[in-house]
């Protein structure tokens, strides 16, 4: 009995350690893989678009995913044909980016936190052999993207133990998991962890932004009420996009400036004009400072 007990305390032992050890930073010369799980064809372009840019810029491997298809995100158009249009724009946005993407065939307004579901997060981070994993958090206001938080956190473990889908290989260690920035409250406000100035890839952002036509011309502002603001001539459109983009891109760096400046120092973070902010989720690999800055190198004094 007590070494039955030994035993399992070993086992415990090495689970923790193996969860809690140094991030899975890609090995020597190879540049890191980030994947990032959106709930819909939209929503890693609007969160992390500007970091991406950078990322590929340096030359690490990122992936947007979209976990559903889209297809009722729209008031005139809906399913297949909203579907392949939606996976276009976003296509277009991962050109633009320097990134790949791919759009998962499970219908909008219908995820589920399933076995099944939480199966095909693991693959997916598995077969992208994940350094880093970015989602929503699981209190959004959406069923889409509270689920799409609660199955990359089920994955969270998932990915490193072979047993489970064992058709791809198990990750022999786990990746750090975050949460892109949010406005919601309870249970917990979001509290990022890094803040990321992308007013280098500013511009990216904006044509990802202006490429989503049928969310950003048509849907969302027929859904909230301003579809007669939205200029007709593309001139017109992209710049009422740019300072829309611009404007909530502030307004991150705005409610973080302190964040910023303690990266950067006073003078550097006070001069960041846009930004996109993420939070360490507790599963996964828990990052030190040091790690962080090999995960987003952004920060030289």
């Amino acid at each position: 009995m007590k070494k039955l007990r030994w035993i399992r305390s070993v086992l415990a032992a090495l689970t923790v350690g193996l969860l809690l050890s140094a991030p899975a930073a890609a090995e020597d010369g190879k540049p890191l893989r980030i994947i990032v799980f959106g709930a819909h064809p939209d929503d890693c372009e609007l969160e992390a678009a500007g970091t991406a840019a950078r990322w590929a810029r340096l030359g690490y491997k990122v992936k947007f995913v979209s976990v559903t298809n889209g297809d009722i995100g729209h008031h005139e158009l809906a399913g297949a044909p909203l579907a392949r249009r939606r996976t276009a724009e976003v296509k277009r946005c991962a050109e633009i980016l320097g990134i790949e993407t791919e759009v998962l065939d499970i219908h909008d307004g219908e995820l589920m936190p399933t076995l099944e579901n939480r199966r095909t997060i693991t693959r997916k981070i598995r077969e992208w052999k994940a350094d880093v994993v970015i989602s929503h958090r699981p209190n959004d206001y959406h069923p889409d993207h509270r689920y799409t938080g609660i199955l990359v956190q089920d994955a969270a473990f998932m990915v490193i133990v072979p047993s489970f889908c064992p058709d791809v290989p198990a990750l022999r260690k786990n990746p750090v998991f975050l949460y892109t920035e949010d406005h919601f409250q309870k249970p917990n406000p979001f509290e990022p962890d890094v803040v990321v100035p992308i007013d280098p890839t500013l511009d990216q952002k904006v044509a990802c932004v202006d490429a989503l036509e049928s969310q950003f011309y048509e849907w969302n502002p027929w859904l909230f009420g301003y579809l007669n603001d939205v200029p007709k001539d593309k001139k017109a459109r992209l710049d009422w996009t740019a300072r829309r983009v611009t404007q909530r891109s502030a307004a991150i760096a705005n409610r973080f400036r302190p964040k910023l400046m303690e990266w950067l120092g006073d003078e550097r973070g006070k001069a960041v004009k846009a930004a996109e902010a993420f939070e360490v989720c507790e599963y996964g690999t828990q990052p030190t400072r040091e790690d962080l800055l090999r995960i987003f190198p952004f920060f030289d004094r």
